[in-house]
């Protein structure tokens, strides 16, 4: 029996695929689901074997065709209030909730729904599907599912069309982005000692106050042309979760968070690295004239690069004549598809779905743009097979 798209988003979204557990379940569906139809998938895992990444070819085994790229994992739902259960697809008022329906199994449900399609229309150019893992905390899966195809004699594509929520419109730009997990580590006495002892928290907090200070600096500064396009028009740095201290009369020993940079293409992600890291020694250095036991250490695990405007590019060229979309559309998220480009594929965002619903409780993609997805699947299958 031939699946449907809606029945692979149910599928899909039945298996939890939260970033922090495995996606395995899913990638076995996905595997066995594609060689039902003749098509041998390359799985790529990660280093302990615990997730996979997965690409298939389909079509003749000849270059200059086009990669439709997803990821398979989603946000987590802890403490989150949901009316239905989120990993079951509910339909209601013209609109399908679930966690990842919109974020972005619809995306991936509507890609493995070409295959059928593609094989039945004996296309000419060669349709591929990649899926990653762990794009939610940093895209940390695509690149070494991308160099794989790259380097085990996969026929070159050369258009990737990623498929983030972005309401169908063509979206040219995205922001980069770098992330470091720091820890502050100070010397604990008794707080009215506070001159002899070095507050973690405090020091911590120096340098997210740092952030505060650029971020608000960049908000006056003249964005540059390209910048300009982006909401905020400028680099912003940002602290989500902290953690440290005892107790309210001791010096904190341990202060624990993230910090994170999303930058505007046509920018040094190392200047950014660069200025965040000297301020960092700049602090240290002064908690250690106190105590030389202290310190910050800091952990880079994601770099993220934007997506630039390409001249003439193939895969823009490609979305605007299946969508009609002929504006300008920039986003602030990121997404796989500069990691692709800075690899030499041309690369653009479209996808169904509002970037809004994502991550939300109560995720959804809405029954009209899912449909929007499956007409632009058919479109691209028709561009493929002439």
């Amino acid at each position: 029996m031939t699946l449907t798209a809606r029945d692979l988003l149910d599928r899909l979204v039945s298996y939890p695929t939260i970033s922090r557990d495995s996606n395995l379940d899913l990638i076995d569906f996905v595997e066995d689901y594609l060689r039902g139809y003749g098509v041998e998938p390359v799985r790529v895992p990660n280093a302990d074997g615990t997730k996979a990444a997965l690409y298939a070819h389909i079509g003749p085994a000849v270059d200059g065709g086009v990669v439709l790229s997803g990821h398979t994992d989603v946000v987590p739902v802890d403490g989150q209030a949901w009316d239905t259960d989120p990993f079951v697809v509910t339909e209601r008022d013209g609109r399908l909730f679930g966690r990842g329906t919109c974020d972005m199994k619809g995306f991936d449900a509507l890609a493995l729904s070409a295959v059928p399609l593609a094989l039945a229309r004996g296309i000419k150019r060669p349709l591929q599907i990649a899926l990653s893992y762990d794009e939610e905390v940093g895209c940390l899966g695509a690149p070494p599912m991308i160099d794989h195809m790259v380097s085990h004699g996969l026929p070159r594509a050369d258009t990737v069309l990623v498929g983030e929520p972005s309401m169908m419109q063509v979206v040219t730009a995205h922001k980069g982005g770098i992330g470091f997990s720091v820890h502050v580590q100070g010397f604990e006495i008794h707080s009215s000692r506070i001159h002899e002892g070095v507050s973690a928290i405090m020091q911590g907090a120096r340098l997210i106050d740092w952030a505060n200070q650029l971020n608000a600096e960049r908000a006056q500064a003249t964005p540059s042309t390209l910048a300009a396009a982006f909401d905020p028009p400028y680099t912003t740095a940002h602290v989500g979760e902290i953690a440290g201290g005892t107790a309210h009369n001791i010096t904190a020993k341990d202060c624990r968070f993230d910090m994170t940079f999303r930058v505007v293409p046509g920018e040094d992600v190392d200047h950014w690295r660069q200025l965040f890291l000297n301020e960092v020694k700049r602090i240290e250095a002064e908690m250690q004239a106190i105590q030389p036991t202290t310190r910050i250490t800091v952990v880079e695990y994601f770099g993220l690069p934007g997506l630039a405007p390409e001249t003439a590019g193939r895969a823009e060229a490609l979305a605007r004549r299946l969508t009609g979309d002929n504006a300008t559309h920039v986003v602030s998220y990121g997404t796989e598809a500069g990691q692709f480009q800075e690899r030499g594929y041309s690369a653009c965002v479209v996808g169904p779905g509002d970037i809004a619903q994502a991550h939300q409780p109560n995720e959804f993609i809405s029954c009209d743009q899912f449909a929007k997805g499956e007409a632009f699947i058919a479109r691209l299958i028709d561009d493929l097979a002439r």
